[in-house]
């Protein structure tokens, strides 16, 4: 279905893709959640809901150049995360975002936790090859790890 869509925007559940709008260019692989304004991830879990087969991805990031010195009040939000690649953009409506914070009055930023689902098979695909992408352009390495209920958890 995807790629029966090149050429034109497709709004399918969660996922919504469009073509990347910069052609004979090679894109850095980037996410966004205000435009113009790329985020570092710091880790990505990846799981899947033993009974209902749901892909469940959870991004971790542990500073957000958005927030740093009132970017975000200069930039229009992106109405989600925005994933960007040579293949295009991927926006991507999380089900939870958690803000964390730490430090003694409890008002310094520690973390942003971004969770959303992936119901159909092309749309994990598409992700995969962005997230490929993204580690590959990042120095980020592919691993697994037990976690305490003895599930298998993808970084």
């Amino acid at each position: 279905m995807l790629q029966e869509a090149l050429g034109r925007f497709i709004n399918v559940g969660i996922l919504r893709t469009a073509p990347s709008t910069v052609s004979g260019m090679t894109v850095l692989p980037s996410i966004q959640f205000f435009e113009g304004i790329p985020e570092a991830l710091t880790n990505v879990s990846l799981r899947r809901d033993r009974r209902s087969g749901t892909r469940i991805v959870c991004m971790t990031f542990e500073e957000l150049r958005s927030i740093a010195q009132f970017k975000s009040f200069r930039n229009r939000f992106s109405q989600g995360m925005k994933l960007t690649d040579e293949e295009g953009v991927i926006t991507v409506e999380p089900s939870s975002v958690k803000f964390y914070f730490s430090g003694p009055e409890g008002d310094d930023f520690d973390r942003l936790e971004c969770k959303f689902e992936i119901h159909q098979d092309d749309h994990w695909q598409r992700f995969i090859r962005f997230m490929n992408r993204y580690a590959a352009t990042n120095g980020m390495e592919y691993g697994e790890h037990q976690s305490q209920n003895g599930a298998t958890d993808q970084t």
